[in-house]
């Protein structure tokens, strides 16, 4: 049995939700406004949120950003648009997956089990040799799981550590999408390959970088390369 929080504030489509959620062997935690579920997310440490995102007061884009803060669990966000750019802002801001309303019965579950399969999935990449990298800037401990930019600790999630994991582990090769997908997310289906680019915008943000100043090197049609400072 999974916990899946749902965020949503109509009662009628929170109790749909609810029923068929229940029926496919679910724990259902429902939330009918953004602070409810963070606080949620928080005390019960979810497998899944289901995000809807015209909340009032503080809507679902701010109660994603929020989660991603702090957790990398999987979140699909409901709304009852669907625009191209509503989508791309979901993904860009760490979503899994996206369903415009109204929506099967049968598609909710089937992207859920998927979502749920994946996460499952995950484990911490493997640990190098060296208990610590450090070329100078960037510096991460392996056994303590602690990451310092430039001497000051930084607080990186599960995810942000495992993208930065990988390419100070390879630094100076090209790792495609793909791989990155595999690795980190432990997705071998190569879809979804978009989530990538968007996390590792999220990880030079969280570590005050730009594209320019940041040592992870976008490469046209290939990927994505780590050049260490040079001391």
């Amino acid at each position: 049995m999974s916990a899946v929080l749902v965020v949503e504030d109509e009662p009628d489509i929170a109790m749909v939700l609810r029923v068929l959620l229940t029926r496919a062997g679910h724990e259902v935690l429902l939330a009918g406004d953004g602070k409810s579920g963070l606080r949620l997310v928080h005390e019960t440490r979810p497998e899944l949120v289901l995000l809807d995102i015209g909340l009032p007061a503080m809507d679902g884009w701010t109660v994603l950003e929020r989660i991603r803060d702090v957790s990398d669990v999987p979140v699909m966000l409901l709304t009852a648009h669907g625009q191209e750019t509503d989508k791309v802002r979901g993904l860009r801001g760490g979503a899994d997956d996206y369903m415009t309303k109204p929506f099967s019965n049968g598609e909710l579950l089937a992207r859920i089990e998927a979502l749920l399969r994946r996460a499952g999935q995950q484990q911490a990449p493997a640990e190098p040799a060296d208990q610590v990298y450090d070329d100078g800037t960037v510096r991460v401990d392996h056994m303590s799981r602690r990451v310092y930019l430039e001497g000051a600790e930084v607080t990186l999630n599960a995810t942000d550590y495992g993208l930065l994991t990988m390419f100070t582990r390879h630094r100076g090769s090209v790792l495609s999408a793909g791989q990155l997908l595999a690795t980190v997310w432990k997705d071998h289906s190569g879809l979804g390959t978009e989530r990538v680019k968007f996390a590792i915008l999220r990880l030079r943000r969280r570590l005050g970088w730009t594209a320019d100043t940041s040592p992870i090197k976008a490469i046209p049609k290939m990927g994505y390369r780590y050049d260490p400072p040079r001391r």
